[in-house]
């Protein structure tokens, strides 16, 4: 049997997917990373190398998110992408009717707009945190409510709370404000998904109009309260599909099999058993060598240097080249 693997890492979530050569998921896992995103990986392949079956082979690994580099050489990918073009292909592949795609992450939002299965233009939110999960994630906390029940709450509202939804200091001061004022958590909640909603329209979607098929993906998509708001405020229904949560290691795995697929030379994987259990710890220092001043990310696996990466020119693609700080002043720093 072969299989392709497909893994994004974000800021709060890493997500692993596993699909058979038709391009099936047979294996999906969504973990918070809990400040440890290395730590995320290895229980996701952990959790993969249960379920793996004897006959099966790892023939592509693909990654992306914000975290690929750093997944791509502790999983041995052989393709790196961003998360635009994976996430584009993902939908293409559930609907090929697809036009556009709302995806709303722990750290971004974006809009993805289709033709023929092409991403042929997006935009992006990555300034403020009220337009994103995380946002929801950090009152969800401060109101006492798990954030799997937050849509369920925000649809028993009949009131709605009119918040701020422009600045998430501003949004937090608002919510503070209504709920001194007596206001119910049901309404409060409500309030706090339109107030998202409409965020994502004005500065992700910038109010322009949206061609269906809809499709509305990343981890907020679990929240009903967001589904509603949104379709209300654009008046178009919009497409959950099943696997929303990790649709973007979804497309890493399939752009992982079109890559592999028919070629002659063995995927770079690791292996599951290998990545779970190696000690594997990051580092960063600051290239002086020029005006550049570039923050260059090093990779330890095992206490050897596998990988560096950020730097503008080619300088420090040589693992032996040395900076001028010692390993133990660069941990230090």
């Amino acid at each position: 049997m072969k299989a392709y693997i497909g893994l994004d890492v974000g800021s709060l979530t890493t997500k692993l997917v596993a699909l058979d050569e038709y391009g099936d998921a047979f294996f999906t896992r969504y973990i918070r990373n809990r400040g440890g995103p290395i730590e995320a990986v290895q229980q996701g392949f952990r959790e993969l190398e249960k379920e793996q079956k004897e006959d099966m082979t790892i023939c592509g690994v693909g990654t992306t998110g914000s975290g690929r580099h750093l997944a791509a050489i502790m999983a041995g990918a052989d393709i790196i992408k961003n998360e635009i073009t994976a996430h584009a292909v993902a939908a293409s592949h559930v609907s090929p009717d697809a036009r556009t795609v709302i995806d709303i992450g722990g750290q971004d939002s974006k809009i993805i707009h289709l033709k023929d299965g092409v991403a042929v233009g997006f935009n992006m939110n990555t300034v403020c945190a009220a337009g994103t999960g995380s946002f929801l994630d950090h009152q969800a906390e401060r109101l006492g409510i798990p954030i799997e029940e937050f849509g369920e709450y925000a649809l028993q509202s009949n009131n709605a709370v009119r918040i701020s939804g422009r600045c998430g200091v501003f949004a937090e001061s608002d919510l503070i404000h209504k709920q001194q004022m007596g206001y119910n958590r049901e309404d409060l909640i409500a309030g706090l998904c339109m107030a998202l909603a409409r965020n994502y329209v004005t500065n992700v979607s910038r109010s322009k109009k949206l061609e269906p098929v809809i499709l509305f993906q990343g981890g907020v998509a679990a929240n009903r309260g967001i589904k509603r708001a949104l379709e209300s405020l654009l008046s178009l229904e919009l497409m959950v599909p099943e696997n929303f949560k990790v649709m973007g290691a979804y497309g890493a795995a399939l752009l992982a099999r079109r890559e592999k697929k028919g070629a002659e030379e063995q995927s770079n994987y690791r292996g599951a058993q290998l990545i779970s259990n190696f000690d594997c710890y990051p580092n960063s220092f600051i290239c002086e060598d020029c005006s550049n001043s570039c923050e260059i990310n090093e990779l330890y696996i095992d206490d050897d240097l596998v990988s560096r990466w950020g730097s503008r020119c080619a300088k420090w693609e040589d693992l032996h080249h040395s900076s001028s700080k010692s390993k133990e002043e660069k941990t230090l720093s």
